[in-house]
């Protein structure tokens, strides 16, 4: 999948993925992480969602990345926050306080950028991308990230039959395949969750699952 794909969803305004709410799960499990306060947590392919102001909130620093400009511009405006912009290397890097966003493609991402990164907050990477560039941005958080670091992975599992991604369908086994090998996994919670996404219903699904996993990276 073309990076182009998410400039162009973002440019119509397709974002259906975009929840108008902190993610409920996310409040449930977070405090299993149990970071200290001003733990850094970068949260991959972040858009303009409303778990970054929750985070920063709770006292953590948040890096998210992002693609589309307009995500981002859209963020700050919509939150109401100032932004002080500068280049860092590759990314466009928009900052308020203790949160900032970086503007620019994921897979530049290097192990001097998440240099004493404590956590990630995963909602809704993994499952935006088809199955070989899932292996790869496995991959590149397992070579990037420090040992210790933990992850809250939310996942969605339903019959990749039934409808085209994304979102794709990511099951248990899936991601044990893809991180089990550098990573502790553990599944904290599968919860049916089709009767609150009528738009995934009307796509022709008849089961959908949302799953959240919490990893640790071994040392």
């Amino acid at each position: 999948m073309h990076k182009d794909f998410w400039q162009e969803r973002w440019a119509r305004n397709e974002i259906g993925f975009h929840l108008d709410d902190v993610h409920p799960g996310m409040r449930r499990h977070w405090p299993r992480l149990a970071l200290p306060d001003g733990a850094t947590v970068l949260v991959p392919l972040c858009g303009k969602s409303l778990d970054l102001t929750w985070l920063a909130k709770q006292g953590f620093n948040v890096v998210g990345v992002e693609l589309s400009e307009k995500a981002v511009d859209a963020f700050f405006s919509e939150q109401q926050l100032e932004a002080e912009i500068s280049q860092r290397g590759p990314f466009k890097v928009y900052r308020s306080g203790t949160l900032e966003i970086r503007c620019g493609d994921f897979f530049a991402l290097s192990a001097a950028d998440v240099l004493g990164c404590q956590a990630v907050y995963d909602r809704a990477a993994l499952i935006a991308l088809p199955h070989a560039m899932r292996q790869r941005y496995a991959a590149l958080m397992s070579s990037i990230l420090p040992a210790g670091c933990q992850q809250l992975l939310v996942t969605l599992d339903y019959d990749q039959a039934e409808m085209e991604g994304p979102p794709f369908a990511v099951g248990t086994s899936e991601v044990r395949d893809l991180y089990a090998a550098e990573w502790s996994v553990e599944l904290l919670e599968a919860k049916e969750v089709l009767e609150r996404n009528p738009r995934m219903r009307e796509r022709g699904l008849t089961r959908l699952e949302e799953h959240f996993h919490w990893l640790q990276r071994r040392v």
